[in-house]
């Protein structure tokens, strides 16, 4: 198992530096959410959180406003992740813009969770999976954002034909998710982004 701990973030440094003096790391609501959840966390629900209030505080000094997600990443090899977004704009807007800010970055925090690994040796281990045809055909399709009901009717197959598809893919990608087997597939160059 690899160990190795890399992180991307493109916040100003002056905050990043401001952050680990102050032990926001062991503190900040969105880091232990990601650690503790498996889906989508929206930071509306973590601002009455213990640390919440003081890391954003200070974040605001800095340009850096409280509304955002965090994306968790689980990979098939004990790896994890987490990608998040900021968005400086109304709670009225936030709740119109996030279903469609949710739904495009699942597959993208997948996507770079595993280009981050292939910097470790975690990626060693994946191998160029041998996915079926209709495999492939049905998680192109999920890249276009077509449902599993859609999916079925374009390649006149039942739903749960789809879902066995999908399942089978993910097992072959050592993926935990759809959205993780699709950006799998993209980085692998199985399948390509529309």
């Amino acid at each position: 198992m690899d160990s190795s701990i890399h992180g991307v973030v493109n916040y100003p440094d002056a905050w990043k530096q401001h952050y680990v003096e102050q032990g926001f790391q062991d503190i900040d609501p969105t880091l232990a959410a990601a650690a503790t959840n498996t889906g989508v966390v929206d930071w509306q629900r973590l601002k009455p959180a213990e640390g919440f209030q003081k890391v954003f505080r200070d974040a605001a000094e800095f340009g850096i406003c409280s509304t955002g997600l965090t994306i968790p990443v689980r990979g098939a090899y004990g790896d994890s992740g987490a990608f998040s977004v900021v968005r400086n704009c109304s709670d009225a807007e936030w709740n119109r813009q996030r279903p469609e800010i949710i739904k495009g970055l699942q597959i993208h925090a997948a996507n770079f969770h595993d280009r981050i690994m292939r910097q470790g040796r975690s990626m060693f281990f994946m191998r160029q999976p041998n996915l079926s045809a209709r495999e492939k055909e049905v998680l192109q399709w999920v890249a276009a954002g077509k449902s599993q009901p859609d999916i079925g009717i374009i390649l006149s197959i039942s739903v749960r034909t789809v879902e066995v598809h999908l399942r089978s893919a993910r097992e072959k990608l050592g993926a935990l998710t759809t959205s993780q087997a699709v950006a799998r597939a993209i980085g692998m160059e199985i399948i390509y982004p529309l």
